[in-house]
Order: C-alpha cells, then structure tokens, then sequence
C-alpha cells in the first residue's frame, strides 16, 4: 500500500492476536493507525499499545464517528466475533440504518452477512482491504512447513477432507473438517475449529489419527473471514490425537507462524498448506 495516497487504516478488531500484527505491519508500511475494539470480543491487552477505542457492536454511529475523526480511509476486519442476536444488538440510529440496509442479509449465512457488510462499508466511503494484504508472511505458499510429511492414509484424508469442507461452503456452514482413515469425524459450524477439535477427539476411532482441513469457502469474502490457525490449533490438534493439519495455500492466515511450526514439530504433526484444485491424495 502507498502510504502517502491514504489515510488511516481502522482495524475493526475482534478477538485473538492478529488485531496487533495487522497494526505493526500497517505501521511498518508508514500508515498511521487506529483500532476500533469489539466490546467483549477484543482483547485489552492486545490493542492497548496503538490508538484505539472500544465500542459496543450495535453502535454503528459511534464506530463511523471514530473511523471519519481519526482519519481512517482503508478498514481491515480482524478477529472472530460470535453473530450476536439481533436483541442483543441495540442499535443506535446509524445502527439501525445500517441493518435496514443489510436488509435479507441478516438472515442469510455468515458469507452474504460480511459479503453485505464490506458492500456498506465502501457505499460509506471505506475502502475494506484484507488482513492477508498486510500479514504476507502469515499466508502459505503450497507446501509443508516443519519437519513432519504426511503419509499416504494422510493425504487420503487430506482429500476426503477437501471434498466434505468444499461441499460444506457451498451451503455456508463451515470452514473446516476432521477425517480419519475417510470417516468424518467432525464439521464444523458455529461453535468454531477448537470446539470441534475435542468433538473429533471423543469420535476418534481406534488407528492412526486423523486429519484437520481447513479451506476457504467456495466464494467467500476473504476481506472478513479468512481461515485462521494459531499455535493453540496445532495443540488441540495434537489434543484430540491427529496426525497432522492441511489448510488452504494464500487464504489461510497463521497468527504465529513460527510457533506454528515449532509446536508442530515438537508434536509430531505435520503442517502443509495445499491447493485444493491441485491436490491429489
């Protein structure tokens, strides 16, 4: 990004790391920056350090105040937030505007309510970018990482997972599965990768462990909701027994990449990022 021809970039932060790892890389790139914090999804100790404020999800017309004050032209929204009840929301007046706008979209899945929500943003005069366009190096290319390969019954797996989680984001449930030995021992859906991780451990069946694919969905907004794996991943991973994790080669951000890695190898599992189109068990 050409820092000299924008503004701010405004970080709508949820939770996890990644909020602060955007702001160090917009930084880096000579973008001043300000955190927008998610009410009980943000974590203080993450956005403490970089200009920031806290608001509640339903104030829109706090948040698009803030945004336009400190300048910001370029918005990355980062970190998972649970979809709120639209009571438990209380709008204010630009809140409410706003979800009369979104309209069939909040009803629909997860993908038509961000896909919605980014076309707001812009109408807004925003510019919505992707967290991948400033954490290059938290985006794999195909390959392993670490010292661990997956074998044969792995890479099986692999691709039966790759079949179930495609099949799966074309009807918006899910990013991600668990396989082992081709049985499907857990999607996921709402309750996230974790949760699902100590589900499959309790269905693991006696063999070899299995394996987590997670993949972007077939048309989704990668701007809101990219993939995500983190060091605890690999851990609940090892937790419920797998082998090792595949995930999706350039739209799949690590938040720690080398703590990846190196509970990976420390593990025993293996890493490997894969092109779905490409793969062949």
């Amino acid at each position: 990004m050409n820092a000299a021809a924008h503004g701010a970039v405004g970080i709508l932060a949820g939770g996890g790391p990644l909020p602060a790892r955007v702001a160090e890389a917009a930084a880096a790139a000579g973008c001043p920056v300000f955190i927008l914090g998610f009410e009980g999804f943000a974590e203080p100790d993450i956005i403490a350090s970089w200009p920031h404020e806290t608001v509640r999800l339903g104030a829109a017309g706090q948040m698009l105040s803030l945004l336009r004050a400190h300048g910001c032209t370029d918005l990355v929204l980062i970190g998972p937030i649970r979809r709120p009840s639209l009571r438990s929301l209380y709008p204010d007046a630009e809140g409410a505007r706003i979800l009369a706008r979104l309209g069939r979209a909040l009803f629909a899945g997860d993908d038509g309510l961000l896909a919605a929500l980014v076309r707001i943003l812009g109408e807004e005069g925003f510019t919505v970018r992707g967290a991948h366009e400033f954490l290059s190096h938290a985006v794999a290319r195909p390959g392993v990482l670490g010292r661990v390969e997956p074998d044969t019954l792995a890479r099986s797996d692999i691709a039966r997972g790759i079949s179930v989680v495609q099949t799966l984001g074309r009807m918006d449930i899910g990013q991600g599965c668990v396989v082992q030995n081709g049985l499907v021992l857990a999607v996921e859906a709402m309750e996230g990768t974790d949760r699902m991780l100590a589900r499959a451990g309790e269905c693991r069946q006696p063999g070899e462990g299995g394996v987590l694919v997670k993949l972007l969905k077939p048309g989704q907004e990668k701007r809101a909701d990219m993939p995500t794996i983190g060091p605890a991943t690999v851990a609940n991973a090892h937790k419920a027994g797998l082998k090792g994790i595949a995930f999706e080669a350039g739209n799949t951000l690590m938040t720690d990449r080398d703590a990846c890695i190196a509970t990976a190898n420390q593990a025993g599992l293996f890493l490997m990022a894969v092109d779905p189109a490409s793969f062949s068990g």
